[in-house]
C-alpha cells in the first residue's frame, strides 16, 4: 500500500451547505477509501484556505486518481490533488536511484552547449563566422 495526502479544496457551494447541515466528512472519506480497497487515516481541515487533507493508504497512483475523479466529478470542489507520501527509508531509496540516473542523464540542450564549447579556439573565444 502506498500513502497519499489528498488535497480537497471545498468550492463555496459546499461550505454553504456544510454550514447548513454538519455531517460527518471523515466517515464520508473512510467509505470511499475502503470502496476502493484503501483506508484512511485521517483528515485535517484548512479553513483559510477552504480545504481538507486526507491522509489516506491506496494500492497504487491509479486508486488515487479514482479518488480524484469520483470526488471531482461531484462539483463540490474548486481542486482535487494526491501527492504520493515517500517513508525516510523509500527516500533514501529515491536518492539511490536518482544518484545513478544523473551519470547518464542528459539535460535538454546539452548537445548544444557541447557543441558551442567544441568551436571555441584556444583562448576560450567563440571563433567569428
Amino acid at each position: 500500500m502506498s500513502r497519499f495526502m489528498i488535497k480537497f479544496t471545498y468550492s463555496s457551494a459546499s461550505w454553504a451547505r456544510m454550514l447548513k447541515v454538519t455531517d460527518d466528512r471523515t466517515r464520508a472519506g473512510r467509505v470511499l477509501m475502503e470502496s476502493l480497497g484503501g483506508s484512511l487515516e485521517r483528515i485535517d481541515w484548512d479553513v483559510q484556505n477552504c480545504a481538507a487533507y486526507a491522509v489516506a493508504e491506496l494500492p497504487d497512483s491509479v486508486t488515487a486518481a479514482a479518488v480524484l475523479t469520483a470526488t471531482a466529478k461531484t462539483g463540490a470542489f474548486v481542486a482535487v490533488e494526491a501527492h504520493e507520501l515517500l517513508t525516510q527509508e523509500q527516500m533514501h531509496h529515491v536518492l539511490l536511484l536518482a544518484r545513478d540516473a544523473a551519470q547518464v542523464y542528459e539535460p535538454p540542450g546539452s548537445a548544444a552547449v557541447e557543441s558551442s564549447f567544441e568551436q571555441r579556439d584556444a583562448d576560450g573565444r567563440q571563433p567569428v563566422a
